[in-house]
């Protein structure tokens, strides 16, 4: 007697073709490691498993972009899976048809969970500068996705302790609300914010609000070297609500209203005077509107700036504009225009090479102390080679009209040059170009962590500052540098070692080399 043979089941492009809907939506949150894996079934693997507890599935379900009843949508099934690998608590995600029958389909959506508990020390040095914190995070808190987190950091600026609460999936999924708390050895600072963002392409309604405020001692810096302090207090608020008719074709239209307000304080350190004009106080505050319009043109690719990580490119244009007035009647001090521009694209070429290019205004005009204007334009170009090989390529052209020194560009360690100490040139104008030939190597040691390698060449300068820069040219380094991305965490966080040598610097005070290690979101 034959046997039957099961039809393979319809892909979701064959399904909306044929006009299939959502029924039951069965959703599984595995644990960090699969024991049924023999590279992964071990005590260390089953004990991480045991005292981890799961995303629960309520959390997953809600982020979800279809629900029973839906027609069946590629986009949608393709847009859910990359917004949930978004979220810091899932490693992979994987949406399949189960059964089909009578025009309606079951879907799995299973999700593997990473490693949400971040107890540990963190040091880096960038530019001669160490900087490090002593933490405690927990980024899924009893399977809620709620952060808590308490640290204790030291950089150059300050020293001192931060208490943060926050949740960014409640209720329908993608209300967040979050509070910050922070005591430092020279001030304070705190945040609070609740806000519905347009999470998704087809988002109609957002709203929000936020408010924070700070007192801290602000450097200025030259060759490197602090030659002048400010007290500065700030204050500041936004709240806005925003409306959207959805994904109409390939684009999303946004129009979001609202009010902010910034109140900053400055006062002089006696000890240290400054070497400029302190800033004028002043309030800004009064109501804005802000368009906003996003392409729908997403490209999955791997080993770009994640290591044998699942990525997604917006190619599609997505541009914002903003527009406000400070008034008056808001408690403003001087009423100047604020006016802000972002745009940005990604463009294909042969061979798997992706461009992705921006462009960024943002001004103020009619303010008593002068108008400002800040603009900026960057471009990142991946070129696939052989094998795991690419080569990166990426400049940044940045410039600032400003009738106050303290809103110069700095350029230094920490600013893409990591042969030099950080905040070493200043100016209104700043160029940096990097060249840098990248491996994305297939060890995978202790499956947690992602190893690649790096050589690059960093050009770049400040000029045309206030506060004369002692070393005025054109500066390079080259350097080689090791990456190694912990995949299993929710903080997915790259540790960047690097050796880098200046070039040319004319300054016999600069090091012959300088050791960069830091720790980044990117390769």
């Amino acid at each position: 007697m034959a046997q039957t043979v099961p039809k393979p089941m319809p892909s979701f492009a064959e399904l909306e073709a044929a006009g299939a809907r959502i029924g039951e939506i069965h959703v599984v949150t595995d644990n960090i490691f699969d024991t049924s894996d023999p590279h992964e079934d071990n005590l260390l693997y089953r004990a991480a498993n045991a005292i981890h507890i799961r995303t629960r599935p309520a959390v997953i379900r809600n982020v979800l972009l279809f629900r029973p009843g839906d027609p069946v949508s590629q986009r949608v099934i393709d847009e859910t899976e990359r917004l949930v690998r978004q979220t810091t608590t899932v490693y992979e995600v994987s949406i399949r048809p189960t059964r089909y029958e009578d025009g309606v389909v079951d879907v799995e959506v299973r999700t593997r969970d990473t490693w949400t508990l971040q107890p540990g020390i963190r040091f880096s040095r960038e530019g001669g500068a160490n900087s490090g914190a002593i933490n405690f995070k927990e980024t899924n808190l009893l399977g809620t996705a709620t952060t808590l987190g308490i640290e204790r950091n030291s950089n150059i600026d300050r020293s001192g302790s931060v208490v943060q609460l926050s949740n960014d999936h409640l209720f329908d999924g993608w209300t967040s609300i979050g509070f910050e708390r922070g005591i430092f050895d020279d001030g304070t600072s705190g945040s609070y914010r609740v806000s519905h963002p347009f999470y998704a392409l087809d988002t109609r309604w957002a709203w929000g609000a936020s408010a924070g405020t700070f007192d801290r001692r602000d450097t200025l810096f030259e060759a490197g070297n602090p030659v002048g302090d400010y007290r500065h207090f700030q204050h500041v608020g936004e709240a806005f609500v925003g409306h959207s008719n959805g994904l109409q074709g390939r684009w999303t239209h946004r129009q979001t209203i609202g009010a902010n307000y910034t109140s900053d304080r400055y006062e002089i350190d006696p000890s240290k005077p400054p070497p400029a004009p302190p800033p004028a106080d002043r309030t800004l505050a009064g109501p804005f509107f802000r368009y906003e319009a996003v392409e729908d043109d997403f490209l999955p690719v791997m080993n770009r700036d994640l290591i044998q990580r699942p990525e997604y490119l917006q190619m599609g244009l997505h541009s914002t504009m903003q527009v406000g007035r400070s008034l008056a009647a808001f408690g403003a001090t001087e009423q100047p225009w604020q006016l802000s521009a972002e745009l940005t694209k990604g463009f294909r070429g042969d061979g798997a090479r992706q461009l992705l290019a921006s462009v960024r205004f943002a001004g103020q005009y009619g303010a008593t102390s002068g108008d400002v204007r800040a603009y900026g334009t960057s471009v990142r170009y991946f070129i696939p080679q052989r094998g795991s090989f690419l080569l990166y390529l990426s400049g940044a052209l940045d410039a600032v009209q400003s009738p106050n020194a303290a809103e110069d560009i700095l350029l230094g360690g920490d600013t893409g040059l990591r042969g030099y100490p950080i905040r070493y040139q200043r100016g209104t104008r700043r160029a940096i170009f990097t060249a840098e030939e990248r491996y994305y190597t297939d060890y995978y040691p202790f499956r947690l962590f992602r190893v690649g390698y790096a050589a690059y060449v960093d050009v770049g300068r400040a000029w045309e500052s206030q506060i004369p820069n002692t070393n005025p040219g054109w500066l390079a380094d080259v350097g080689i540098g090791l990456r190694i991305l912990s995949a299993r965490a929710s903080f997915g966080n790259t540790l960047h070692l690097d050796l880098a040598f200046p070039v040319h610097s004319g300054d016999p005070s600069i090091k012959h080399r300088q050791l960069v290690v830091k720790t980044g979101k990117t390769f």
